[in-house]
């Protein structure tokens, strides 16, 4: 049984770097995805903190021109 069992051993081997590079690589994409997504929610965040402002500052001035 011993050498059946070698030859089963030997064939994965050679796949197994192959697998690991593929696995590797699909870590490393989802993680670049990742990282561009945060990005976005980011930028998209900080635009919206402006809009925000700004909606705010309107409206603090029809405030202070309504109430004169």
């Amino acid at each position: 049984m011993d050498p059946g069992a070698g030859p089963r051993k030997e064939r994965p081997k050679p796949r197994e770097p192959a697998a690991r590079l593929e696995k590797a690589k699909q870590r490393s994409a989802q993680q670049e995805l990742k990282q561009r997504q945060r990005a976005e929610i980011y930028a998209l965040n900080r635009v919206m903190t402006e809009l925000e402002q700004q909606q705010f500052d309107s409206f603090c001035k029809q405030m202070q021109g309504s109430g004169e």
